[in-house]
């Protein structure tokens, strides 16, 4: 689609973080299943709340401009997920098979970090306030999952270092 207006950017983007929160929300569970430390499971499971939120929350933009969220599959988070599902198959030492884990589930997160900051960003400078402040909302708890992520993996790198 050949893209005239910062609008149909803004639409665009849009459509590729709502193809990549559904897709995130399939494999969340996987990977709940294949980590072992339960500050880590623990942290993968209130995200698959908080992604069940995002979505809800990128329909309620859609609804609001009057558009709709299908119609686009986001490529980049695809390729991320299979690498973390390849990761998740592969087995291995579990503490070292864990911060595997998180460190394919940190990229996914500054994926979608920088794509919440582009389209907030472009929601501000066509004055749409609520895309701003539903995207701004889930932007924070993007942010929040990468720290939580950075916190557990502090301690699960050492063990994976003794393993």
């Amino acid at each position: 689609m050949k893209l005239e207006t910062l609008h149909e950017l803004l639409l665009d983007e849009l459509q590729d973080l709502y193809s990549a929160e559904t897709q995130i929300t399939k494999a969340l569970p996987k990977l709940v299943k294949a980590s072992s430390a339960p500050a880590l499971q623990q942290a993968f499971e209130h995200h698959l709340e908080e992604t069940k939120n995002h979505v809800k929350r990128l329909e309620q933009i859609f609804d609001h401009l009057n558009e709709s969220p299908k119609g686009k599959t986001c490529e980049g988070m695809k390729g991320l997920l299979k690498e973390g599902d390849e990761r998740a198959g592969e087995g291995g030492e579990a503490e070292v098979l864990d911060a595997g884990l998180i460190a394919a589930a940190q990229r996914v997160e500054h994926y979608e970090i920088a794509a919440y900051g582009s389209a907030r960003t472009y929601a501000e400078l066509l004055g749409e306030r609520e895309a701003v402040r539903l995207l701004s909302e889930t932007l924070e708890e993007e942010k929040a999952a990468d720290t939580k992520l950075t916190q557990v993996a502090k301690k699960i790198n050492v063990e994976a270092k003794a393993a």
